[in-house]
């Protein structure tokens, strides 16, 4: 191990209550006329990462100093080391992760080597969630169904997983059926502040992350630093190497007003997500300031960085502050965690409060949260906005849009052609633009209370005041991001009216939005176009309707 540095004389000691812990002081730097009171948080986090990895070689006193002098417009083309605190995976990228190790202790044991050498240098946690599939819906056995199918498909898969959690150290396994890896990183993997013992002291740093899940950024909602890689950077990080990248532009969102009464955090990330493809922030830090933050509960902000993919930014970053402590407490951390937090970040200038000086950013541009309307994401990508009150116009010109555009084109006239359906023993007509999946679930959505609430409210009236029901040929779903959402939806009194629409429980994990909502097969749709009666269209009559353009049966 390279021998660590300290040329700016930052190594101080912290107490919090009856515990020392070893930090690198970033204020230490502003008496050596370095103005880091003027960086943006994010930044501040990742010149904390080089001075205690500070070792001469891999991090040298240099990087230091350019970064300590980030003025956002003169941003440097040499890379600089970041070296996270650990790495998040989710089973389809982690498994071949394990693979690897697995092979790597197969070729150590051959060469009559020492094979418990061979393990992740750095914690590595790997949530399974994206196995469980929506074979069965709509019953109170769907998730008992969905989840015994999940282990009969995944048994050698997770016998894997099983046995590298007990082989590998620094290695840990959320075990299926729990949540979603993004949810079960803000409800309960996430320290926000780690402390760690390396030679012989105890210090405490910020928390940060890479993950081989583009959404990782969902955790930046929470004041922790990372975001989404491919599975060779995560494997490299995870083997102790560093991750390098060029020193970034951070684009400042300032968040002013509040949200109106009706509007949601998705209303709010599809407007911010609007305005920032048209900026352009692509490889860039967006960073949201400004007194409105304070206005939003964690889990809007935590919506907001989910989205970051989508809007093109590394990040979506929100500083901790007395919202990010109340987060904290409410998902069980303990007391003396919360301390630990607080001391910390408030000690190194990384707690925002609205009487802080506003930071320096690349670019600034300003949302008014008191202005952004009701909208709906689609019809085609999850970063596209269409008001509420244009929904129908957008739906019908979606449907009748090119062959280019669509694959297929259709006519206004063929809006209104059924399709002829049979099932249990029940004849129905649907038509082009009729609803076949509806799924309450992404991640986007189930970190957020208010927004599932809000659907299990309108579920409640929808029932009480009009009868609503299902339709029989719609697949319907209820997906929740951890295990947390069914309690406060029970504890809401909404759960019954959402399983009168048939929205049942049908697992924890990702779903639809992977493609993993199941099957539209015979069991759901029996029957022919136009009417026509039988078991479904032969293979012959589905390429026809395909040359001509036309939806198959």
């Amino acid at each position: 191990m390279a021998v660590k540095s300290n040329s700016f004389s930052t190594k101080r000691d912290l107490s919090v209550k009856n515990l020392t812990y070893k930090i690198f002081h970033l204020p230490t730097l502003e008496t050596q006329g370095y103005n880091v009171s003027k960086l943006p948080y994010s930044i501040r986090i990742l010149l904390e990462n080089l001075l205690r990895h500070e070792d001469g070689r891999i991090v040298t006193t240099s990087d230091i100093e350019t970064l300590s002098k980030w003025d956002g417009k003169h941003t440097s083309e040499k890379e600089i080391a970041y070296m996270p605190a650990r790495v998040l995976l989710q089973d389809f990228t982690g498994v071949p992760a394990v693979v690897d190790l697995a092979a790597m202790r197969g070729a150590v044991k051959r060469m009559k080597g020492n094979t418990e050498k061979i393990n992740p240098l750095i914690p590595s946690e790997l949530v399974i969630d994206h196995s469980v599939q929506v074979d069965q819906f709509g019953t109170d056995s769907a998730f008992m169904f969905n989840a015994e199918m999940e282990f009969k498909r995944n048994v050698e898969r997770y016998k894997l997983l099983r046995w590298g959690q007990k082989a590998f150290r620094n290695f840990s396994v959320v075990p299926p059926d729990t949540g979603i890896c993004h949810q079960v990183n803000l409800e309960y993997l996430a320290r926000v502040v780690e402390t760690r013992e390396q030679n012989g002291e105890v210090t405490a740093f910020p928390d940060s992350l890479l993950g081989t899940d583009s959404h990782t950024t969902m955790v930046n909602g929470l004041g922790v630093f990372g975001w989404g890689v491919g599975g060779i950077e995560a494997e490299a990080v995870m083997l102790g190497q560093p991750y390098f990248m060029l020193t970034p532009e951070v684009i400042g969102v300032k968040l002013t007003g509040e949200l109106a009464e009706g509007a949601t955090a998705t209303d709010l990330v599809l407007t911010v997500t609007q305005i920032l493809r048209k900026k352009g922030v692509v490889g860039k830090i967006v960073e949201y300031f400004g007194e409105g933050i304070a206005k939003l509960a964690l889990a809007d902000r935590a919506t907001i960085s989910n989205m970051s993919p989508e809007y093109g930014a590394t990040m979506g970053f929100f500083p901790v502050d007395e919202e990010t402590l109340k987060y904290l407490r409410l998902t069980g951390r303990t007391d003396d965690f919360v301390r630990v937090v607080e001391t910390y970040c408030k000690e190194q200038g990384l707690f925002w409060s609205e009487d802080q000086p506003e930071p320096l950013y690349s670019d600034t541009l300003e949302v008014n949260m008191s202005t952004i309307e009701p909208c709906i994401a689609g019809p085609k990508r999850p970063q596209d906005r269409v008001l509420l009150k244009n929904i129908k116009d957008s739906f019908r010109k979606s449907l009748t849009a090119a062959p280019a555009e669509r694959g297929f084109g259709l006519k206004e006239d063929d809006l209104l052609k059924n399709i002829h359906v049979r099932q249990d023993g029940t004849s129905f007509d649907i038509h082009n633009g009729s609803v076949a999946i509806a799924a309450i679930t992404s991640c986007t959505n189930t970190s957020n209370p208010s927004v599932l609430i809000a659907a299990g409210l309108l579920a409640k009236k929808a029932v009480e005041k009009y009868g609503l029901k299902s339709k029989p040929w719609v697949k319907t779903s209820l997906a929740p991001g951890s295990q947390a959402v069914m309690d406060y939806l029970k504890e809401a009194g909404v759960i019954e009216p959402l399983e009168k629409l048939k929205f049942n429980l049908v697992g924890f994990g990702c779903t639809t939005c992977i493609g993993n909502s199941g099957p539209l097969g015979r069991e759901h749709f029996v029957g022919n176009r136009e009417g026509e009666s039988g078991r479904g269209c032969s293979t012959k009559r589905q390429q026809e309707l395909r040359r001509t353009n036309q939806p198959t049966c």
